[in-house]
């Protein structure tokens, strides 16, 4: 299916846009990309022109330009006020990021989406309310609001995603429950949350890659899948599993590293708390992953499994990619 000239035009805008919000010099320049941001998004969601999608495009605009509202808001205060101009400010950039206790748009907003835009909201739309937000780490009140969010939004993350069928909506809670993780790295350095963000972009990218390729939107889709070469039972639990952070998959280093930071600055309460929502989330994944395993059949030869063609391609990828912390295990161990 070809992709839609406006489909591009509005990416490439949404690009631009991001790259506005974070190479300006100010929070009126940053202001003013969030919102060709929000401009740009909106017709990629209602591209689809369905109920669903509609519904989605309605509630992200209405919430972005809430949390828009509070920036400009906070303006006013930021030389009579400034301690609670930066938290106003910190409070809207939560909102924009669905992170916990300001979650609550996030999941329904995933569920109007397809995979494509689901892209776009797990990753690109996260770049720049992060980095604003690490501009304003340069006071206590800031770092132990952002460490509150962190623990609400590991343990919202984790608990939503248990009693969830939908595919979309475990993702959406996955998401909230990385953000934790990536609150906890921002308030250690940037280039701890930079290094954190980029693996989770990436393993993020490739499941949601690998669901568009199957077309599955629910649970019951994944059990009853007819896979479309023998090495789907493989590639999908490999990728989940990675996505939830287990050892010795991609998905688990950045959280190894981040580990032995927060151990070594003694922040072990906090750590508790994002270990053991990352064992929940393991959980609701295992879910998944079960019928994989339940369902293969074990009358596929070795030859099968290994026969190349245009899907095996596609699957070696995957395998490859979330592979690499089992391949370079001494690579991303700090002493």
């Amino acid at each position: 299916m070809p992709i839609p000239m406006s489909y591009i035009l509005f990416f490439m805008l949404l690009v631009l846009s991001l790259i506005l919000s974070i190479s300006s010099s100010s929070f009126f320049g940053a202001w003013i990309g969030l919102e060709l941001n929000l401009l740009s998004f909106i017709p990629l969601i209602a591209i689809k022109m369905n109920s669903y999608s509609s519904e989605a495009a309605l509630k992200y605009f209405l919430i972005q330009a809430l949390a828009s509202s509070l920036i400009i808001m906070s303006t006013s205060l930021t030389f009579t006020y400034p301690y609670a101009s930066s938290f106003i400010i910190l409070m809207s950039l939560l909102l924009k990021l669905g992170a916990a206790p300001f979650h609550f748009w996030f999941p329904q907003v995933m569920m109007g989406l397809i995979w494509p835009q689901v892209i776009i909201l797990m990753i690109l739309q996260k770049i720049a309310p992060m980095l604003l937000i690490s501009y304003l780490m340069n006071n206590d009140l800031i770092s132990k609001t952002l460490i509150l969010s962190a623990i609400f939004s590991a343990l919202i993350g984790a608990l939503g995603g248990l009693n969830n069928m939908n595919l979309r909506k475990i993702m959406a809670f996955s998401s909230i429950n990385h953000m934790s993780w990536m609150f906890m790295a921002l308030t250690i350095s940037e280039t701890m949350w930079l290094m954190y963000f980029i693996f989770y972009s990436a393993v993020s990218l490739s499941v949601i890659l690998l669901f568009n390729y199957l077309q599955v939107y629910n649970f019951s889709s994944m059990s009853t899948l007819s896979p479309l070469t023998s090495l789907t039972p493989l590639v999908v639990p490999m990728a989940l599993l990675s996505m939830g952070g287990l050892p010795p998959f991609t998905g688990f280093i950045p959280k190894w590293i981040l580990i032995q930071v927060m151990i070594s600055s003694n922040m072990i309460p906090t750590l508790f708390f994002l270990l053991t929502s990352a064992l929940i989330t393991l959980f609701f994944y295992l879910r998944i992953i079960i019928p994989f395993f339940l369902l293969s059949s074990p009358s596929i030869s070795f030859y099968n499994k290994m026969k190349y063609n245009n899907n095996s391609l596609i699957y070696y990828f995957f395998i490859f990619f979330n592979l690499i912390g089992l391949m370079f295990p001494l690579t991303f161990i700090i002493p």
